[in-house]
């Protein structure tokens, strides 16, 4: 196979030096070590169709891999797959400013194709916390969301077209630039979303949309989650586009002023905080006063200037880095519930899961509360106890999952936001999706992969 993928890819087109397998072989979430046989680098779809051959031809599984900055351990290679690297396919073609698209590689960077856009008036408005290092493939692999879903959607709302090699080597072009096509199926959206079990995206025709106008970025105080809701109700009478309304806790915005050593925002602290991004109107000062007269808001700051908009997400963007440099790093979890469930859905975690998992010493487990509350999106992120092993500790966080994902599919939740299954999430699927959702799953699998050659055991095991 080595020789094969040699002939085919040039001798910088693979590698199997320790270095690569341990870098290019796992993603962000380090649950598992990495052990793939290979890493191969192609330039263009005839060649991954090419190596997807060489790989059937000599029984190799192949795990797709782009920027690796996925959360739910979909891009994890450790039973001596090859790892598929797209990042050598980073072409970004001519903006079409007449039908406001543009046609890409799967391995171009997030922030490469909005600069890209940007120089014409447009975005593809897909923002990720890891756009400097995510890239396009694994967006629509993935179906990413990001921080302005409550504004635009996922990413499969964004796009018009993709090149798929399939397991087989064939290569299906589903869709184009068309806005309607109205032909039977619609097979780009069987594969956005299927994190590479399916086929691998090797190109995409994306959907773009204006640049916003002039936007207002607001840091409030508030009390709790409930009061987070009351002031998204408010924000929504007025005749204002939301691009994003994020929420976090007190101890969240502590983390990140102790990690980037920065002051706190506001001169009084308050329990918890609402960020928003919206499209500056001259409705927008009168409104927080309003909102503190009706008691929505304790206190709050408005950006004037971009360095000082940049400086209020910081306190966002920062929260997930801040706790990781904790005393190891925190169990993570990625939750949806339906927007009006949430604050019920956050009571009963704290009144039972969280007292379940209470100790002998009578300190319950300490949680990170942030999330994209506008779209109903929460990150639980479960602190280790200093003196329990990390190890010791990832066990007990996983098993207390089952409990967890009981409570949000009570709420009429789902398990996975916008990270996806990929192996972390995998054996609590069935808490979203029943059995006949799951035998269907498999049936498509299987007509599509019955070899199970593309990245195997992800969402689900045949």
């Amino acid at each position: 196979m080595l020789a094969d993928l040699h002939a085919l890819l040039g001798a910088d087109g693979v590698s199997v030096d320790a270095a690569d397998l341990q870098a290019y072989g796992r993603d962000w979430t380090r649950v598992a070590v990495p052990a793939p046989c290979a890493v191969a680098w192609p330039r263009s779809t005839q060649q991954v169709a090419a190596v997807v051959d060489v790989c059937r031809r000599h029984g190799v599984a192949i795990v797709p891999s782009g920027g690796r900055t996925g959360l739910a351990g979909g891009a994890i290679a450790t039973k001596q797959e090859l790892v598929l690297s797209l990042q050598r396919m980073r072409a970004i073609g001519e903006v079409d400013t007449i039908g406001q698209t543009v046609r890409v590689q799967a391995g171009a960077v997030t922030q490469d194709v909005h600069d890209a856009a940007r120089e014409h008036g447009l975005t593809w408005p897909i923002d990720l916390a890891a756009k400097g290092s995510s890239t396009i493939g694994g967006n629509l692999a993935t179906n990413a969301g990001g921080v302005k879903v409550i504004r635009y959607g996922h990413a499969r709302q964004w796009v018009l077209g993709l090149t798929v090699v399939l397991a087989d080597g064939q290569v299906v072009q589903a869709g184009g630039a068309l806005e309607k096509d109205n032909s039977g199926l619609d097979l780009r959206q069987l594969f956005v979303g299927s994190e590479g079990t399916l086929g691998i995206i090797t190109e995409a025709t994306l959907k773009l949309t204006r640049l916003p106008g002039r936007l207002a970025v607001l840091l409030l105080g508030i009390a709790d989650l409930d009061a987070a809701l009351a002031l998204l109700t408010a924000v929504r009478k007025l005749p204002i586009r939301v691009q994003a309304f994020e929420f976090f806790t007190q101890f969240c915005l502590e983390q990140v002023c102790r990690h980037r050593k920065v002051a706190p925002p506001l001169r009084q602290a308050s329990p918890a905080y609402a960020l928003l991004e919206v499209e500056a109107t001259d409705a927008l000062e009168a409104a927080l006063a309003q909102w503190a007269q009706a008691g929505l808001i304790d206190d709050g700051v408005l950006a004037q200037s971009p360095a000082e908009a940049r400086a209020l997400w910081g306190y966002r963007e920062g929260i997930t880095e801040s706790l990781n440099a904790l005393h190891g790093a925190p169990h993570k979890n990625d939750v949806a519930l339906p927007v009006a469930a949430l604050p019920a859905f956050v009571a009963d975690l704290e009144r039972t899961w969280l007292t379940a998992r209470t100790p002998a010493d009578g300190k319950p487990w300490q949680l990170a509360l942030f999330g994209h509350v506008g779209d109903g999106n929460l990150h639980l992120n479960t602190l280790r106890p200093p003196e329990l092993p990390q190890a010791e500790f990832l066990q007990a966080a996983a098993d207390a999952d089952h409990a967890l994902f009981e409570l949000v599919q009570r709420h009429g939740g789902s398990i996975s936001a916008e990270h996806g299954i990929g192996l972390v999430k995998k054996p609590y699927l069935h808490y979203t999706r029943g059995p006949a959702e799951l035998a269907v799953l498999r049936a498509v699998k299987l007509a599509l992969d019955p070899d199970n050659l593309l990245n195997p055991g992800k969402i689900f095991d045949l």
